[in-house]
C-alpha cells in the first residue's frame, strides 16, 4: 500500500494552495478506506444457494424441515432433497414473476387469504398458549362415560361394490332391494353392463356417528344397503359384527390428545365469541346475515379449525384401537339416507 507523507510535503512547499492540500487529504482518505477492513460478509452458512441472484437461506430450509417433520436421523439426506425443492420453487417463482402471474387477481387473493390465515392462527396460538394436559382422572372419566367407544366397542366388517352415482337409478335401487346377496347384485350389474369395483372395509362404533352405529347394529348379517357419496355410490353388505373392546391403558393416549384438542377448540371458540361481542359487525348484504337457525359465531372459523392444536380428533387412529372421539352426529338428528351418507363418508 502506498504511504502518503502529507506533513513532509506541506513543510517543503509552504506555498501549496489550500485546495491542493484538501485534494491530497481526500485522496488519502480514499486510499485508507480501500486498505482498511472489508465490510463483513453475511453470517456463515446463512445462504445455502443462489438462484439467479435470489438467495436460499438456512432459515428457509429449517422451515421446510420442520413442516415436513423429518426425523433427526434423516435430516442430513432430507436437507439436500429439500434444498433442491426450494431451488425448483424459486425457479418457478422467478418465471411466474416474469409473466406477472403474481399480479393475477386470483393469485393475489390467495396470497392475501394465506397471509390473513397465518396471522389469525399466530394470534390464536399466542392467546390460547399451552393447554394443560388432562389428568389421569379426567381420562378415566371419559373412558367410563363412553363405553361404546371402548368397553362395548363393536367392529363392522363390510363388503362393497362401488359404482358411478349416475348408475344408481330408481330401477337399480329396486332391484338391489330384492337381491339376497352382494354377489347377486354383481351378476345384476354385469348383465346391465355397469362397471364396478370391489372393496372390503372395517369400521367400528368409535369411527361412526351414533345414529349410523345403531342402524348398522340393528341390521342382520348380509343386509344390503346403498350409500351415495358425491360422484360414486356404494352397495354395501355387512359381513360380520364382532366385539372389539379397548382397554383404558391402550386408549389413554388418544383420549388425552382428544381432550386437549377439545379444550383448545373450546378456548378458541370462546375467544371468537369475545371478539364478536366487542366488535361492530354490519352486514351490508342483508341476505348474508346469519339466520335464526345458524346463529353467528357458533361455527368454528377456518382460522381456528386449521390452527395447530385446534382441530378435533383425527378420523384415523392407531391400528387396532380405533378412534376414541365421538363421530359428529347429523345436525338434524335424522337417520335417513342423508344421515347414513354422511356417516359412512369414510367407507372407501
Amino acid at each position: 500500500m502506498k504511504t502518503f507523507h502529507l506533513a513532509a510535503e506541506q513543510s517543503s512547499s509552504p506555498s501549496t494552495p489550500k485546495r491542493a492540500l484538501c485534494a491530497a487529504l481526500v485522496l488519502a482518505a480514499v486510499a485508507l478506506a480501500g486498505c482498511g477492513d472489508k465490510p463483513k460478509d453475511a453470517k456463515p452458512g446463512q445462504a445455502l444457494a443462489s438462484v439467479n441472484g435470489e438467495e436460499i437461506t438456512v432459515l428457509q430450509l429449517n422451515e421446510e424441515m420442520q413442516r415436513a417433520g423429518v426425523p433427526a436421523a434423516q435430516q442430513q439426506v432430507a436437507s439436500k432433497q429439500l434444498l433442491q425443492a426450494l431451488i425448483d420453487r424459486q425457479l418457478l417463482e422467478n418465471e411466474a414473476a416474469k409473466e406477472k402471474i403474481d399480479r393475477d387477481p386470483k393469485v393475489m387473493q390467495a396470497i392475501e387469504r394465506a397471509r390473513s390465515l397465518i396471522i389469525a392462527q399466530a394470534y390464536m396460538q399466542k392467546r390460547i398458549g399451552e393447554v394443560a394436559r388432562p389428568t389421569p382422572a379426567e381420562v378415566e372419566d371419559y373412558f367410563n362415560k363412553n363405553p361404546q367407544f371402548f368397553a362395548n366397542r363393536k367392529q363392522f366388517s363390510m363388503n362393497q361394490l362401488v359404482i358411478p352415482a349416475s348408475a344408481l337409478t330408481p330401477d337399480l335401487r329396486k332391484a338391489v332391494d330384492s337381491a339376497k346377496s352382494l354377489e347377486e347384485v354383481a351378476v345384476m350389474l354385469d348383465a346391465r353392463k355397469i362397471q364396478y369395483g370391489r372393496a372390503q372395509v372395517t369400521r367400528s362404533t368409535a369411527d361412526l356417528n351414533p345414529q349410523l352405529s345403531s342402524k348398522l347394529l340393528s341390521m342382520p348379517k348380509g343386509q344390503l344397503f346403498a350409500v351415495q357419496e358425491g360422484a360414486r355410490a356404494m352397495l354395501i353388505s355387512i359381513a360380520d359384527v364382532r366385539d372389539a373392546p379397548v382397554t383404558l391403558a391402550i386408549a389413554a393416549p388418544q383420549i388425552s390428545q382428544y381432550l386437549s384438542n377439545r379444550k383448545n377448540k373450546e378456548l378458541a371458540q370462546a375467544e371468537i365469541q369475545r371478539l364478536r361481542s366487542t366488535a361492530k359487525i354490519d352486514y351490508l348484504n342483508k341476505d348474508m346475515a346469519p339466520s335464526g337457525n345458524t346463529p353467528a359465531g357458533t361455527q368454528t372459523p377456518t382460522a381456528v379449525a386449521e390452527a395447530p392444536g385446534a382441530a378435533g380428533m383425527p378420523a384415523a387412529a392407531a391400528p387396532g384401537t380405533g378412534s376414541v372421539a365421538p363421530a359428529e352426529a347429523p345436525a338434524n338428528g335424522n337417520t335417513d339416507e342423508a344421515a347414513v351418507s354422511r356417516g359412512v363418508a369414510g367407507l372407501k
